[in-house]
């Protein structure tokens, strides 16, 4: 029963996706470099991160959402439906908000109610991070992974004398 649920949600989100990006990222413009090119990247960059994330997964970039696959490395999230899901709720807890977002909360906590739970541990994880669903994580590609991370999540980072 939950394999037909996932179904339904990845269908709704199929059909969203590309009104999403048309309407809600209008202004935005797809970032300048490829998979291969993130790979290219220092070692303990972003970049590099975000490139083998790419490669791990077998995802290729969707022109104006490579923030959402940043967002998966910054907070942990994975990448299955009900994490998905986990991670709409987090980026409400940070503050984010718009109808797509919406729908996915909503939708997300009906159809697949056995990990509200974890929605709510999500949505309070993202209100204790700085917020970060507005950057532009496309400049900050060459920034230290962990570093930035560990600032958006109010770490202390170490300092060495």
């Amino acid at each position: 029963m939950k394999k037909l649920r996932v179904q339904f949600l990845l269908f709704v989100y199929d059909k969203t996706q590309k009104l999403y990006r048309k309407y809600f990222k209008k202004k935005k413009r797809q970032w300048r470099f490829t998979e291969k090119q993130l790979l290219e990247f220092q070692e303990d960059s972003l970049g590099r991160k975000l490139g083998e994330f790419y490669k791990k997964h077998g995802f290729t970039m969707i022109p104006k959402m490579e923030n959402h696959d940043v967002h998966h490395l910054i907070t942990g999230c994975g990448t299955n439906f009900e994490d998905e899901i986990a991670m709409q709720f987090l980026l409400l807890g940070n503050g984010k908000l718009n109808a797509h977002l919406l729908a996915a909360v909503v939708l997300g906590a009906i159809i697949l109610p056995e990990y509200f739970k974890m929605y709510i541990k999500a949505y309070k994880k993202g209100q204790n991070m700085r917020p970060f669903y507005q950057w532009d994580f496309e400049a900050l590609l060459w920034q230290n992974f962990d570093h930035l991370k560990d600032f958006i999540q109010q770490k202390q980072s170490k300092v060495y004398y």
